[in-house]
């Protein structure tokens, strides 16, 4: 059972079960379709940001009818099981291997087999349209409205379902994301941005349609605006919003002068904080993986392999010859 040391609640009373899940989502329809003395459910969940990450379990065959969500977002992975999921006018049956996402605006009504535990993942809808119209540079038109079902045998599913399952390990341990903002943010922007970049909607051709790259002096500005700003939790958004251009300007500014992303410059910079850092710091009192995990590499495996590509040694020796050199 996923997050276990987060729970919130676990019950066989419908009306105790209805009106928890409630508080951390919405009021709901919730009836029993089978046996009812197979009720026995276990909720447990999690906030990050705007992101909130939850284990549902009913164990018994339930309908459930929240209608229009209005205020969030949901990715609903069935981790075992099936689910039939209608929202407006689609409808999927939801598997391990197709997640459902349900838009505010659209009514949603579904069916929980038995046996089908989930895990959750929930949106601020704040967060998602804020996102957007920074991608856009522009004001929304009309409410975001995802493709119902989503595929997660795809490419790009599978790399965000390895960022929301990260989520996951990091609450379930004591000393996790929590004291570490900046790692957090990064994950809330990953997340976000594949969702509204890959995942079909009646936005996604405006976004993916290739737009006028930001100029050279732009990109400068962007460029030091991130060195200034690299202990903070920021997003491309951010960048740009500082620089006065859309963010998709930005990628493609990046793109077209640097060759790399926004973010992957950030990333290059916190690096070069961290690198700093272990030259400086006392090995009996600091740990490559503190240092690192307070610039936003939580992937030790990852942040070691950049690491040494860039300073052509790991980590681990830097701190140690930083300190017996007397920094």
């Amino acid at each position: 059972m996923l997050l276990s040391n987060r729970a919130v609640f676990a019950s066989s009373d419908l009306d105790e079960v209805r009106g928890e899940v409630a508080k951390v989502f919405c009021p709901h329809r919730l009836d029993l379709a089978g046996d009812a003395d197979l009720l026995s459910a276990r909720f447990n969940s999690v906030q990050f940001g705007s992101v909130r990450v939850s284990y549902l379990d009913y164990g018994a065959d339930v309908h459930i009818e929240p209608g229009d969500l209005d205020t969030f977002f949901l990715v609903m992975i069935p981790l075992a099981g099936r689910s039939l999921i209608r929202a407006g006018g689609e409808e999927i049956v939801s598997t391990p291997s197709l997640a459902s996402l349900p838009s505010p605006t659209r009514h949603l009504d579904m069916r929980w087999a038995a046996g089908c535990p989930q895990l959750l993942v929930k949106f601020e809808r704040t967060a998602i349209e804020r996102a957007l119209e920074q991608l856009l540079g522009e004001r929304l038109g009309d409410p975001i409205v995802f493709g119902l079902g989503m595929d997660l045998t795809m490419g790009w599913t599978r790399s965000w379902r390895d960022l929301a399952d990260l989520l996951v390990r990091e609450a379930e341990r004591d000393d996790g994301l929590s004291g570490h903002p900046l790692a957090i943010a990064h994950l809330e922007n990953a997340l976000i941005t594949l969702l509204l970049t890959m995942q079909p909607s009646n936005y996604r051709d405006r976004l993916t349609a290739p737009g006028p790259p930001a100029l050279p002096k732009v990109v400068r500005r962007a460029m030091e605006f991130i060195e200034g700003h690299a202990h903070l939790p920021l997003t491309t958004a951010d960048v740009a919003g500082a620089v006065a251009v859309s963010s998709r300007s930005l990628q493609e500014g990046f793109r077209a002068h640097l060759g790399l992303t926004p973010m992957a410059h950030l990333r290059r910079v916190r690096l070069e904080r961290v690198h700093d850092e272990l030259r400086t710091a006392d090995p009996a009192r600091a740990t490559v993986t503190t240092v690192a995990a307070r610039w936003g590499f939580l992937h030790q495996g990852r942040f070691a392999a950049q690491y040494r590509e860039r300073y052509g040694q790991p980590p681990s020796e830097t701190l140690r010859r930083g300190s017996a050199s007397g920094g």
